[in-house]
C-alpha cells in the first residue's frame, strides 16, 4: 500500500465517516493540533529514554505513553464529526476515566513537589524544557478544539482533557527537575 493517496490534493481531507472537508477547517485544525502535541510528547519520550538518568524517569515514561494513547484517542474522536451521543462509526472516545486518570497522575506527583509561590520559567532540564513545550502545545491545542465547539458539536470531555493535560505536563515538568536536583527558575521583572 502507497503512503500517498493523492485524495487531498485539491486541499480535502476524509472524516471518519466518509465527510470530505477542507484541509483549513477548525476540525482539521484541532485535530492537527493534538498530532503536534502528540509528536512533541514522543519527542519527549525520546529525550527521556536517551537520558542517562532513564531508570529515574520510568514512572514518567509510562504516564508519557499513556498520554500517547490517548492523544491518538482525542484525535480519532475529533475527526468523526458524528455526536459523542450517537457515535456512529465506533470511534474511541475521551472518557470521564481518562480525565480522572489525568488528575490522579498530578496529585501525585505534586506531592513530590514543594509549593511554589512565583512564575515558573519553562527549561532547567532538557527532560523539563520538552515537557513545557508540550505543555504550551496542549494549551494550543485546548484553543483549537475550543474554536471548533464554537462552530460543531463536539465531545465536550476533549476540552476537559486538554486542560488537564496542559496541568499534567507542568507538574511533570517541575518533578523533571527535581528528580535531577535542577531549581526552577523563577520569573523576574526586568522592567
Amino acid at each position: 500500500m502507497k503512503i500517498y493517496t493523492k485524495t487531498g490534493d485539491l486541499g480535502e481531507t476524509g472524516l471518519i465517516g466518509g465527510r470530505r472537508i477542507s484541509k483549513h477547517h477548525a476540525r482539521i485544525i484541532a485535530y492537527g493540533s493534538v498530532d503536534e502535541l502528540n509528536s512533541s510528547v514522543g519527542l519527549g519520550l525520546a529525550t527521556f529514554h536517551s537520558s542517562q538518568h532513564a531508570n529515574d524517569f520510568s514512572d514518567l515514561i509510562e504516564i508519557l505513553l499513556t498520554i500517547q494513547n490517548d492523544l491518538f484517542t482525542l484525535g480519532a474522536d475529533l475527526a468523526d464529526d458524528s455526536p459523542s451521543t450517537d457515535n456512529r462509526y465506533g470511534s474511541p472516545r475521551i472518557s470521564d476515566d481518562m480525565i480522572t486518570t489525568v488528575e490522579k497522575t498530578i496529585d501525585t506527583l505534586e506531592q513530590g513537589l514543594s509549593p511554589i509561590s512565583f512564575f515558573i520559567l519553562p527549561g532547567g532540564s532538557l527532560e523539563s524544557g520538552q515537557l513545557h513545550l508540550s505543555r504550551s502545545i496542549a494549551r494550543r491545542s485546548e484553543i483549537s478544539v475550543i474554536a471548533l465547539s464554537k462552530a460543531e458539536a463536539i465531545n465536550p470531555l476533549t476540552i476537559i482533557y486538554l486542560n488537564r493535560l496542559s496541568d499534567l505536563f507542568f507538574v511533570m515538568a517541575r518533578t523533571a527537575n527535581k528528580r535531577l536536583g535542577v531549581p526552577d527558575n523563577a520569573w523576574k521583572r526586568t522592567h
